[in-house]
C-alpha cells in the first residue's frame, strides 16, 4: 500500500486571484468549479493528473504572516535567457522580489500576490523533464528522517539522501521532485502550502491513515469537522491531507 501525492494545497484570501496567478505563471489553466481553484495543465481538467502535481488554491480568512513559508515551489528554466524572461513575466503578473536571506545566488526569489515565496531557478540539468515546477521544497531539521517517512508514506522513490538534503520523485519519472532542505529555523506557524495525498482506487483510506500513524504521522484538528479527507502532520509537524479515493 502507498499513497500518491496529487496536488499542492495553497491557502489564500482570494483563491480565484491566486489561482489565476499560478495558472498564468505556469502556462496552465485555472478551473473553479467550486469553492477552491484548481490549477492544472491545459487541455481540459484531468484529476488526478498522471504526471504533474496540480495546485489547489483554497480560500481562508487569515492572511499570510510575515514568517517565511517552510514549504515553497521551485520553478524550472531551460536557459539563462528563459530565467530572465520568466522573472520579468512573473513580476508583470504581480510577483514581487523576496529576501529570505538568500544572499548572492544564481536563482531568483519572488513572492506571489499574497506573499508566498517561490524560486525561479537557473537552468539545471536535473530539472530538464519536470515541467514548469521543478520541485516542492520543504524546510526541515532532519532530511534523512523526512525522506524515510515520506518514502514509506508515498509511492515515490528516494533519489538522494544526505545530512543537509534529500529528494524523492515519482517512480514513473516526469513531474516535480519533493525535496527536503535542512534549515536552522523551526516551524512556528501553520504551513501556507501543503501536500494532498490520494489512495489508489482499490486501497482502503482508513487503513492507509492508520499506516501513516505507525510511521510517525499525527492527527491534526484544524476545525475541519466531518469531512471526507483526513488531516495529519508528518514527524516535523508539516500538515498534509489524505483525500478520499
Amino acid at each position: 500500500m502507498a499513497l500518491r501525492p496529487v496536488m499542492v494545497n495553497v491557502k489564500a484570501l482570494d483563491a480565484a486571484a491566486v489561482g489565476r496567478f499560478w495558472a498564468e505563471a505556469l502556462g496552465w489553466t485555472a478551473y473553479s468549479a467550486g469553492v477552491t481553484t484548481y490549477v492544472g495543465p491545459p487541455g481540459g481538467l484531468v484529476w488526478p493528473d498522471p504526471v504533474v502535481l496540480g495546485i489547489d488554491v483554497v480560500p481562508v480568512p487569515e492572511p499570510k504572516t510575515a514568517v517565511k513559508n517552510r514549504v515553497h515551489l521551485d520553478l524550472a528554466t531551460t536557459s539563462v535567457a528563459h530565467q530572465t524572461e520568466l522573472v520579468a513575466r512573473l513580476k508583470s503578473l504581480g510577483a514581487t522580489p523576496a529576501d529570505v536571506g538568500q544572499g548572492d545566488v544564481p536563482w531568483t526569489v519572488l513572492a506571489d500576490p499574497e506573499g508566498n515565496e517561490f524560486c525561479v531557478l537557473e537552468p539545471r540539468e536535473i530539472y530538464r523533464d519536470t515541467g514548469p515546477v521543478a520541485a516542492v521544497v520543504v524546510d526541515c531539521t532532519d532530511p534523512r528522517a523526512m525522506a524515510r517517512f515520506w518514502g514509506e508514506a508515498t509511492d515515490w522513490t528516494v533519489h538522494e539522501v544526505a545530512d543537509d538534503h534529500a529528494s524523492l520523485r515519482s517512480a514513473k519519472g516526469g513531474g516535480p521532485y519533493l525535496e527536503f532542505l535542512r534549515t536552522p529555523d523551526t516551524k512556528t506557524v501553520p504551513d501556507r502550502l501543503h501536500l494532498d495525498l490520494l489512495p489508489y482506487p482499490d486501497d482502503d483510506k482508513a487503513a492507509e491513515v492508520n499506516r501513516l500513524r505507525t510511521l510517525g504521522a499525527s492527527d491534526l484538528d484544524i476545525g475541519q469537522g466531518d469531512v471526507a479527507w483526513t488531516c495529519l502532520t508528518d514527524p516535523e509537524n508539516h500538515e498534509f491531507c489524505v483525500l478520499a479515493p
